[in-house]
């Protein structure tokens, strides 16, 4: 049985998604309740950063990131990066994401996903600001654009590279974010990965409400599934669900502007 012990940061959610409405007051006393205690959450398109900043005025362990995710590049238009500009000048935020690159699914517009992106890795330099990243088939290319910019560190969300990549991630002072997909039996290329990495180098997400968990029957995710990423690092690792929990949170905290 975990203990609340220690102090638990979901470094990847979307809180301020429409399913958490009814249930988020509550949901998130739960999670105190259990040692969850801060969450960041990342945002993907510039007509929901409004909503995103609402609900972090509203709750202040929810920590707000802005960005223009790679899967939504049909919605963005070249202003919203001048509008990201403005609004992170002008509010506090964690750090500019989800950005990245997506090749997952044929037929992507590389090239547009690239000129957004290349533009949001500009004003993190800027502004001196961390990024939280999405990365899909695309870890070399990504690689490439953080080689032409001075970020200060970030969080690659839902790692699935090679070993070597998030070494060179490592070296631009990222760290990795590991969440539900860690927790199937099948993993194998997850699990080696977080036997190899030194602890420093994970974070704990859940990416709620999407990539539940093995074992979880519910229609949404949610941070409390954290737990169980955490026992799973536990576990493959052979170190104490304290000492994991810890060291993650203390990695958040190395990277983000973030109370204690």
């Amino acid at each position: 049985m975990i203990q609340n012990t220690f102090e638990l940061i979901d470094s990847h959610c979307h809180l301020d998604f429409p399913v958490f409405d009814e249930s988020r007051v509550s949901l998130l006393e739960e999670c105190a309740n259990k040692g969850i205690k801060k969450f960041i959450v990342p945002g993907v398109t510039a007509a929901t950063w409004h909503r995103l900043q609402c609900v972090c005025e509203k709750i202040p362990v929810i920590y707000p990131a802005y960005g223009l995710h790679p899967s939504f590049i049909q919605v963005h238009k070249p202003e919203d990066v001048d509008q990201l500009k403005i609004l992170l000048k002008q509010n506090f935020a964690i750090a500019v994401g989800e950005i990245g690159l997506d090749y997952y699914l044929p037929g992507q517009d590389k090239k547009t996903q690239q000129w957004f992106f290349d533009a949001q890795l500009a004003l993190a330099d800027e502004l001196g600001l961390p990024v939280i990243l999405h990365v899909r088939k695309a870890h070399d290319d990504v690689l490439l654009f953080l080689k032409q910019h001075h970020i200060v560190g970030g969080v690659v969300h839902a790692f699935n590279g090679s070993l070597q990549q998030a070494h060179r991630y490592l070296d631009f002072g990222f760290k990795l974010g590991f969440g539900g997909a860690l927790t199937f039996e099948n993993a194998n290329h997850l699990r080696r990965l977080v036997s190899q990495l030194p602890l420093e180098a994970i974070v704990l997400e859940t990416d709620s409400p999407d990539m539940m968990p093995s074992g979880f029957t519910e229609s949404a995710n949610t941070p409390l599934t954290i737990l169980a990423v955490l026992a799973v690092i536990s576990d493959i690792r052979k170190e104490s669900l304290a000492d994991v929990a810890k060291q993650t949170t203390s990695n958040i905290h190395s990277l983000f502007k973030m109370p204690y």
